[in-house]
This record gives structure tokens, C-alpha cells and sequence, in this order.
């Protein structure tokens, strides 16, 4: 299995437009065949170093990684990501 972190700092750390991202994030659940598990929290100590979203989504493989990456529903998850991304985000992926 391969799992795949990413963390998020928004522009907007307002609690409204970090929930809008939340659930765009979450909204993804049950739509890609390949994503096997979607975890989305939101960040609680809100500190000058935080990030504000994580997203764990894990895969069978790299090849469902991948194919999870170009899938239309991503697609507009990372069209979305890009407007509110203050910088880019960070992520690992690791056999797990």
C-alpha cells in the first residue's frame, strides 16, 4: 500500500475558507475507484508554523497513485488548490 500526505497553507487561514477547502478535500471520498482511504483534518493549534489542512489518502500501488493524480475529480480538486495555496503545499509518499 502506498500512503500519500500532503499538507496545506491557505492564504485565506480564516475558519470559513479553511472549511471550504476541507470539504472540497473531502468531497473527493467515494469518487476515485483507486483512493482506498481520505483523511482530511483541519489544523487545531493555529500556530505561525502550522499548515492548515493535511489530506492521508492511501492506494494499492503507485500506478493507482498516479492514476488518482489525473483523475477528473482531482483534477478539479488541484484547479481549486492552486487559487487558495499560499506557496505550494509539501507532501511524502511512502510504502506503508
Amino acid at each position: 500500500m502506498i500512503t500519500h500526505i500532503v499538507l496545506f497553507k491557505l492564504k485565506d487561514r480564516s475558519p470559513q475558507a479553511v472549511k471550504r477547502t476541507y470539504d472540497v478535500l473531502a468531497n473527493m471520498e467515494g469518487k476515485i475507484p483507486v483512493l482506498r482511504h481520505l483523511e482530511v483534518g483541519m489544523d487545531v493549534l493555529h500556530l505561525e508554523r502550522s499548515y492548515d489542512i493535511a489530506l492521508v489518502t492511501k492506494f494499492d500501488s503507485l500506478e493507482d497513485l498516479k492514476t488518482y493524480d489525473t483523475h477528473p475529480v482531482h483534477e478539479e480538486v488541484k484547479a481549486h488548490m492552486k487559487q487558495v495555496l499560499d506557496g505550494t503545499s509539501i507532501c511524502v509518499d511512502f510504502q506503508s
